[in-house]
């Protein structure tokens, strides 16, 4: 079965920009709309019944610029979940800062080198692919289990941290959202915590395509076959707690609960900034790093 192609929007004043981006993005995978201004892009994405997958932004535009474009995106429930990379000449860390605050989560720099152009590109992509597939499989997961007060269960793979995130996000008020930033510290669990894949090493795993192949390889070697990851939920008044623990070495969290200008041009790190941003009301870290503690308020 062929994977319907993946709706791209770019808005850029540049007609040589455009251009540009779309001769390195001419790939059947991709379905690209490019437009010259924010007002444009605003009614595109109001009018034209698409459902974008990923949203290549302008910061400085005339008129509405990649700001305050970003600004309406994010504070429409429609389209706050589209990933955004925004592309910008200006790359000082206060400009890089206020993009991130606004919830550009992903960076390209001008002029664009290729790779580096399809390297984030996939990233972004991949992450919107994985949002649709862990809510559409919501679906899939009885109502049975809503008033369950306290489990915990084990996980060794990242299927098995993906399937456990389905079941558990049935147990929160909103699991649309609560299986976005579940996933997101379940695979870290078994990725960065038991099989000690750094920031550093993905990102080169990643540019050389051999990312899944590690995992798998390390899952069948000592001492990362023995490890287990859990997770336990624990319902009390007014929210839900879940507790993720690896039996990895630890990291420094502290980190990566902000996506910090200097690693918003990297094409990954940023999955605990989100889980923390979309999720959970509160997340904390315990043990050196080897514990995620994240909190649902229950509402009305």
């Amino acid at each position: 079965m062929s994977q319907e192609p993946f709706n791209i929007l770019v808005v850029d004043d540049e007609p040589l920009n455009l251009e540009i981006i779309s001769e390195h993005l001419s790939d059947p995978r991709y379905r690209l709309r490019c437009v010259q201004d924010g007002i444009q892009a605003w009614d595109v994405l109001q009018n034209a019944g698409v459902d974008y997958d990923l949203i290549v932004l302008d910061r400085m535009m005339p008129g509405i610029d990649g700001i305050e474009l970003l600004s309406r995106i994010r504070g429409d429930r429609r389209f706050a979940e589209i990933p955004v990379i925004m592309q910008t000449a200006a790359s000082h860390p206060d400009d890089v800062l206020e993009g991130i605050h606004r919830g550009a989560y992903y960076y390209l720099t001008k002029p664009y080198e290729h790779d580096m152009l399809i390297a984030v590109v996939s990233a972004a992509i991949e992450f919107r692919a994985r949002q649709k597939g862990l809510r559409r499989r919501l679906s899939d997961v009885h109502d049975v289990f809503a008033h369950m007060r306290q489990a915990r269960f084990e996980f060794v793979s990242l299927t098995e941290a993906r399937q456990l995130a389905f079941f558990l996000a049935k147990l929160c008020p909103a699991p649309e959202v609560a299986v976005i930033g579940l996933a997101e510290l379940m695979v870290n669990a078994v990725e960065h915590g038991n099989l000690e894949i750094g920031f550093t090493e993905k990102g080169r795993l990643s540019m050389e395509g051999r990312w899944a192949a590690e995992i798998e390889r390390r899952l069948s070697l000592l001492p990362y076959r023995e490890r287990v990851a859990s997770v336990t939920f624990e319902r009390e008044a007014g929210l839900v707690r879940f507790r993720v623990r690896d039996q990895g070495n630890g990291f420094d969290w502290r980190t990566y609960l902000e996506i910090s200008p200097d690693r918003a041009f990297d094409m990954h790190g940023r999955g605990i900034a989100m889980a923390r941003a979309l999720t959970f009301t509160d997340l904390a870290y315990a043990d050196g790093g080897r514990e995620a503690i994240g909190t649902i308020a229950l509402h009305g």
